[in-house]
């Protein structure tokens, strides 16, 4: 019995061509060696499964020409691998640096490759700066990790770095169906994309499972049937079947469809994932441009066009966002079964739905037109406004010209103007209205020429009357004169009749108050902030001081004292020595007791 090897061992790429899905990191390294500008330290990253280790041993077989060689020729003295995972100590990274030291025994360069390099400690990559940074002449180190954002900043730096992309589904599958050739495999092409799928751009995957499909298959075959029986995926079919049902909505074979996909295994939520990834596809058929966004074969694109017709665009939307909360909501809910159940109840009466808003919509029952609205007239110019009101009197002068000019009113006598007591301010009525004018605007007081005679005496009568009663007034102020004893009287009732006195006012109306010339009142503050109190209510004392002490000229005057703060006292010599101006004594107490300033 030989030994089984599998696939991806078995398959693995000898030489740069045989790189599928990496054709820019493959070109990039032939040019580096080709123009002798290979660098000393090169960092691998990228997804499993893509070919970092491969390259890495390609690029260290070809630098030293060992291209011909299989698979056990890079166990040659050369070549070093070494893994970080098992090995990521301070003192591994020590034996590493020491063996650097020596030349290759073979070729012309020592290459360490350092498999899941992000699994170094701290310490040990401090330790391989310093050797990574500055190797000798024949040393080369490449670094492979599928987690870069792990690798120390310091490290990253010292390291040419080249990025492996996922492999296309299309790459693996046509790398598949040459392994089959090989083998002697009949593989269907809807499996092998299949697989392509499920390894999520690893192509060792994909091999692993051709591997389980061919070693489950009794006759050797790779079908479609007994890749998604075996790898647990739940048949495209179902969705094709379970999206026309809810097209038709009908309801109860939706739920009977769902009772079936569960007695076979299926969890609800992987198909949710799956039913939105179903309608995704057909929106995205609807569109030729976007057609090759579906990552399936040739015969389900076909199906997705066709069924992709039959839905409606907001059929699919609404579908999409129903879909996407009841999954969001699926962990949470206690009921699983009848959490999926009620989302294929909604998604069966969205047809009908969308029909009732459409007959809505054609009856005006739900959507009415909107009313048109008037807009409004442009304003008119300047120039058009003046002529309007030019040929509004000329219009109205030539309509009214045959008729017979009204008689002019006789003005009234002086004595009808003093004994009226009510005067008519309306202008008479006349058979011809004359126009109004709309250039000039009169001031609202001002007496038009236009008024009658005996108005415009009347207004003139009232103008001098009250200048009459003004100048009266003024005349009538009083003038008594006051002594400084009243002040004081009148000055303590305003603060004990005062409304809402405060401490403040209090403090302010307990100034001292003096009679000044003439009929001044002098009062002393000691701020100006006292002077902004005495502002809030001097109106108010004023008015009563004035009619108390029966003196309209009566005003005050605020003065501000200036005080004399002095010299401030800061040591403790300022103070005793002011201490002892007031109290000599201190002095001779100080002299028997011994006492000082500090203490």
């Amino acid at each position: 019995m030989e030994n089984f090897v599998v696939s991806a061992r078995k398959y693995r790429p000898l030489g740069f061509e045989e790189v599928v899905g990496q054709s820019h990191i493959t070109t990039t390294l032939e040019n580096a060696i080709k123009s002798n500008h290979l660098g000393q330290a090169l960092l691998f990253c990228g997804p499993r499964g893509v070919g970092k280790t491969t390259c890495a041993r390609i690029l260290a077989k070809t630098i030293n020409g060992f291209e011909n060689e299989g698979p056990e020729g890079t166990s040659n003295f050369n070549i070093f691998e070494l893994d970080a995972a098992s090995n990521n100590s301070v003192e591994d990274i020590r034996n590493l640096i020491d063996q650097v030291r020596y030349p290759p025994q073979q070729g012309k360069y020592k290459v360490y490759i350092i498999d899941e390099v992000h699994m170094l400690s701290n310490q040990a990559f401090n330790a391989f700066l310093k050797t990574l940074e500055e190797p000798p002449d024949y040393a080369i180190f490449i670094l492979a990790t599928t987690e870069k954002h792990k690798v120390i900043p310091t490290i990253l730096s010292r390291c040419q770095i080249y990025d492996f992309n996922r492999i296309e589904v299309e790459d693996i599958v046509k790398q598949l169906q040459k392994i089959a050739e090989k083998e002697g495999v009949e593989a269907e092409y809807d499996a092998l994309h299949l697989i392509g799928q499920k390894a999520d751009g690893a192509l060792r995957d994909a091999l692993s499972i051709f591997d389980l499909i061919t070693t489950f298959s009794s006759d050797g075959k790779v079908s479609y049937a007994d890749t998604i029986k075996n790898l647990h995926i739940l048949d495209y079919d179902y969705y094709f079947r379970l999206v026309d049902l809810l097209l038709a909505e009908n309801m109860s074979d939706s739920i009977l469809l769902f009772d079936e996909i569960i007695r076979n295994g299926f969890d609800g939520n992987n198909f949710l994932v799956g039913l939105q990834q179903h309608l995704r596809n057909l929106l995205i058929a609807k569109d030729a441009k976007t057609v090759g966004l579906i990552e399936v074969s040739e015969n389900l694109k076909s199906r997705y066009l066709e069924q992709g017709q039959k839905c409606d665009e907001s059929f699919l939307l609404s579908s999409l966002n129903i879909c996407n909360q009841f999954e969001l909501n699926y962990k949470v809910s206690k009921n699983q079964r009848l959490h999926v159940e009620l989302c294929l109840m909604k998604l069966a009466h969205l047809p009908s739905a969308f029909k009732l808003d459409a007959n809505s919509t054609e009856n005006g029952v739900k959507k009415k037109q909107p009313e048109p609205v008037a807009k409004p007239e442009p304003p008119k110019k300047e120039a058009e406004k003046k002529t309007e009101v030019a040929t509004e009197p000329q219009e109205a002068n030539e309509q009214n010209s045959n008729e017979a000019p009204p008689l002019p009113e006789e003005p009234p006598s002086k004595e009808e103007i003093i004994t009226a007591p009510e005067v008519q301010t309306e202008p008479p009525v006349s058979v011809v209205s004359e126009p109004k004018p709309t250039l000039v605007k009169e001031p609202e007081n001002a007496i038009s020429e236009k008024e009658t005679p005996s108005i415009f005496k009347k207004k003139k009568e009232e103008v001098k009357e009250e200048e009459s009663v003004v100048q009266s007034s003024v005349n009538n102020k009083k003038e008594e004169d006051f002594d400084e004893t009243a002040l004081q009287t009148v000055w303590k009732q305003f603060g004990e009749q005062k409304p809402k006195a405060g401490d403040t006012d209090k403090l302010i109306l307990g100034r001292e108050v003096k009679k000044g010339e003439g009929h001044e009142v002098l009062i002393f503050l000691s701020s100006q902030l006292e002077v902004s109190f005495l502002e809030k209510f001097e109106t108010d004392l004023i008015q009563f001081l004035r009619t108390e002490l029966k003196n309209d000229h009566l005003t005050i005057n605020k003065q501000v004292a200036q005080i004399d703060e002095g010299k401030k006292l800061y040591t403790s010599k300022d103070i005793y020595d002011h201490m002892v101006k007031q109290n000599p004594k201190l002095a001779e107490l100080k002299e028997r007791l011994g006492l000082d300033f500090d203490y």
